[in-house]
């Protein structure tokens, strides 16, 4: 199991963070996903390490960006 933490800037309501978690839990591997929009922090959980790029990629088609990926 492999666990990631990306901040993800531009969110603002549940709604923003639904979005989020949507898009990434659509990413081949991805067994589990947490957002908490008061920090903007996004944690996936994955059987095996994931490419960052294809994390940042599912929160820009989310329409939010990933702060230092």
């Amino acid at each position: 199991m492999s666990t990631a933490t990306y901040t993800v800037k531009g969110m603002t309501c549940g709604h923003c963070v639904s979005s989020v978690k949507e898009e990434v839990s659509e990413v081949a591997g991805v067994t589990n996903v947490e957002v908490d929009l008061a920090t903007g922090l996004l944690t996936v959980e994955s059987e095996d390490s994931i490419d960052t790029a294809k994390i940042v990629a599912a929160v820009e088609e989310a329409g939010y960006e990933v702060a230092n990926p």
